[in-house]
């Protein structure tokens, strides 16, 4: 099993000195990767309902500093070695894939190789109203950047031809260490499960109850064997409740799902951090793996 601390750019890792401190003591920890989240703006009053809360709110309010996840993690990657660096998630479809593309090449490029890239298609409206992109075309936009990118890292004259992405003949340098970069579909619908076995290197649902895990992996693994893929190419990535004394339970059971990598908030290390992340390191990390 593998171990990951999500939301790494929030709250006192927003401040440079704090982000590094936290991205070395989770690497001396044995903590596999580090899952930035982003908002590129937060429209004041906004009513589309968030979907991963009651209230339909995001936590922490809608004032609360997130600093845009590549630069976070290519800051943090200057300070370490081996950790990897995540997006977890990227809302893709905000985004121009081909400067994109390069953007994360070059971080993997000059990480040696640790990039992942966790995507989504995002659920904000008025965020994509903000940024110009029509938020009814997210699914698709979504989909063709996906390809537009892998074209780009893999090919050494790259073509791709949709209705939204269009090139010819274009070399990107340099490209992934790994010849690509793995991506994982975020979300914890039918329809991005679903996405994640028809083109996804990963799964990162947002969590719930095994019984709503194990339906959803489900279906990823479902769609996988149904466009010709083997679903053990599919990594899953999720939360669970891995705090506490029944932590080592908990990770025994998501595993028996079929779970690869728990992600832990990184709100539990805000204070005491370096202590804090050693001690899980001791208690859960060492024990597991």
């Amino acid at each position: 099993m593998k171990f990951a601390i999500a939301f790494a750019n929030t709250g006192p890792f927003i401040n440079p000195d704090k982000a590094v401190a936290m991205a070395q003591a989770a690497e001396a920890a044995g903590f596999e990767s580090l899952w930035t989240v982003e908002h590129v703006v937060v429209p004041a009053d906004y009513q589309s309902p968030y979907p991963y809360s009651d209230t339909g709110k995001m936590p922490g309010g809608d004032d609360s500093p997130i600093p845009d996840p590549l630069i976070w993690l290519t800051y943090v990657a200057a300070a370490t070695k081996e950790i990897n660096l995540a997006t977890g998630i990227l809302i893709l479809p905000q985004r121009n894939p081909v400067v994109l593309a390069k953007e994360l090449a070059t971080l993997d490029f000059m990480s040696n190789g640790r990039m992942l890239l966790g995507t989504g298609v995002g659920w904000m409206k008025e965020e994509f109203d903000a940024i110009g992109v029509p938020f009814n075309e997210r699914g698709k936009r979504n989909d063709e950047n996906i390809a537009a990118m892998r074209a780009l890292w893999k090919e050494d004259k790259a073509s791709y031809h949709g209705e939204y992405v269009n090139f010819d003949n274009c070399i990107l340098r340099p490209q992934p260490v790994k010849g690509s970069i793995p991506i994982h579909i975020g979300g914890s619908t039918d329809i991005a499960a679903k996405r994640a076995g028809r083109l996804g290197d990963g799964f990162f649902p947002a969590g719930g109850s095994h019984e709503e895990l194990a339906r959803i992996i489900g279906i990823t693994r479902e769609s996988a064997i149904k466009h010709g893929r083997d679903p053990k190419d599919v990594e899953i990535t999720t939360g669970g409740n891995v705090m506490g004394p029944n932590a080592l339970e908990e990770v025994s059971a998501l595993e028996a799902l079929g779970v690869e990598r728990v992600v832990v908030p990184a709100f539990l290390f805000y204070r005491g951090t370096a202590d804090t992340l050693a001690q899980y390191g001791e208690d859960i990390i060492s024990k597991v793996n």
